[in-house]
C-alpha cells in the first residue's frame, strides 16, 4: 500500500476517514476477498490513489473483517465506494467502473492530480486538528449515523476540549452500558471532575502569585494543576500535583496522589504517564 492508500478498521475510521476528510476527500473502498469484480476494481483505485499524489486518500474496507462499518454504512454488495468529503459522504457508486469513469467521478467533485501536494504541506498534516473543527465534524456524522454511540462519545470528548462541559456530560450520561466503562469515557468522566473543581477559581496570574508568596498554599497549587492540566500544559500541572505530594501526601486525606491519578487517566500521552507514574512511586514508596 502506498502513502495514499491504508486498511480502514473500526478502531481507525473515525480518526483516519472522517477527521482527515476535513483537508483531504477519502475514497472508501468496500470489498471482499471472494469478490470477483473488487480484483478488477481495486487496483485501479489504488493506482489513482498514487497517481493523483495524495488529491485524496483511498481508505480499503473489508466488509467481512469489519462488519461494523459495513453495516454502518448498510452495503448491500460489493465493491461499493462512497466519497468522503468535511466529514460526511458526498456521493458513491456500486459495482466495478471502468478508469475513465472513475476519473469523471472524480473530477465533478473538483479532485485534480497532485492537487493535494501542494495544497497539503506535511506541517499541516501534522498538526492536530482544531477541536471546534472536530466538534463540527463529529455533528455531522452523527448527522449520518444518529444511533452510534462511539460517535457520540467521540463527541464529548471533543465539546471537553472546548470547555462545552455541560453538553459532554449529557452525552456521556446517555451512553450504553458497553460504552460507559470504556477508557475514554472514564478519561472524560476524569476530566469533567477537574473541570468541576475549577468553578469559580481565581485567574492563573493569581493563583502564580499565592504560590509565589507561600510555596506551601497547597490549595493554590491544585488549582493552578488543573487549569494547566485542561489548557493543555499537562507536564507543568502533573509537576504541581507531584510538588503537593512533596510538600504533605496526606494534604486533605491524601488529595495529591489521588489528583495524580486522577491526572493520568485524562493524560493521553503514555510516555509522559509513565515518567510521572514511577516520580510519583518513588516518593510513596
Amino acid at each position: 500500500m502506498s502513502d495514499h492508500v491504508f486498511d480502514a478498521t473500526t478502531e481507525t475510521f473515525e480518526a483516519e476517514v472522517l477527521q482527515k476528510s476535513l483537508q483531504t476527500p477519502v475514497l472508501v473502498d468496500f470489498w471482499a476477498t471472494w469478490c470477483g469484480p473488487c480484483k478488477t476494481l481495486g487496483p485501479i483505485l489504488e493506482k489513482l490513489a498514487g497517481e493523483y499524489n495524495g488529491a485524496f486518500r483511498l481508505a480499503k474496507v473489508d466488509v467481512d473483517k469489519q462488519q461494523e462499518i459495513a453495516a454502518a454504512f448498510q452495503i448491500r454488495s460489493v465493491p461499493t465506494v462512497f466519497l468522503v468529503k468535511g466529514g460526511q459522504i458526498v456521493d458513491g457508486f456500486p459495482g466495478a467502473v471502468p478508469e475513465g469513469q472513475l476519473r469523471d467521478f472524480l473530477k465533478q467533485h473538483g479532485i485534480e492530480p497532485g492537487l493535494a501536494a501542494n495544497e497539503e504541506p506535511v506541517a499541516e498534516e501534522a498538526a492536530p486538528l482544531d477541536p471546534h473543527a472536530e466538534v463540527l465534524a463529529l455533528r455531522k456524522a452523527i448527522e449520518t449515523e444518529p444511533d452510534k454511540a462511539e460517535l457520540k462519545l467521540d463527541l464529548a470528548l471533543a465539546l471537553l476540549k472546548t470547555g462545552a462541559a455541560a453538553e459532554a456530560e449529557t452525552l456521556l450520561d446517555a451512553l450504553p452500558a458497553n460504552l460507559a466503562t470504556d477508557d475514554r469515557t472514564i478519561r472524560a468522566r476524569s476530566r469533567l471532575s477537574f473541570v468541576a473543581i475549577l468553578k469559580d477559581a481565581p485567574p492563573v496570574e493569581v493563583l502564580e502569585a499565592a504560590i509565589a508568596s507561600d510555596p506551601d498554599d497547597l490549595r493554590a497549587r491544585r488549582l493552578l494543576g488543573v487549569q494547566q492540566l485542561l489548557g493543555g500544559k499537562e507536564e507543568a500541572g502533573l509537576e504541581q500535583f507531584l510538588e503537593m505530594l512533596r510538600r504533605d501526601r496526606s494534604y486533605e486525606d491524601g488529595l495529591p496522589k489521588k489528583l495524580l491519578i486522577d491526572a493520568f487517566r485524562v493524560v493521553e500521552d503514555q510516555d509522559l504517564v509513565g515518567r510521572y507514574r514511577r516520580k510519583m512511586s518513588s516518593l510513596l514508596f
